[in-house]
């Protein structure tokens, strides 16, 4: 069970690097912080391209093992006997 633990917190640290990246990789849709630093002048709102369709989905499939990664590793600490 300890290497499990290990391949997951591993996979847990890659994934939320990738997760992070591929967030900011998105392009602001106006109304949050993009419109408060000047960059409130958008063409093209309601269109997305095929990069940013792919990009999309990439980023829900890094989140969703980010997720189950947090999930396993919280059962798998609930099971494990408290070492002291």
């Amino acid at each position: 069970m300890q290497i499990t633990q290990i391949i997951l917190t591993v996979l847990l640290v890659l994934t939320s690097f990738v997760l992070t990246l591929f967030i900011l990789l998105h392009k602001g849709r106006g109304g949050g912080l993009s419109d408060m630093f000047g960059g409130g002048v958008t063409s093209n709102l309601g269109s997305s391209g095929v990069a940013e369709r792919n990009l999309n989905r990439i980023t829900v499939v890094v989140a969703l093992v980010w997720f189950t990664c947090v999930v396993v590793l919280g059962v798998l600490a609930k099971l494990a006997p408290a070492a002291v």
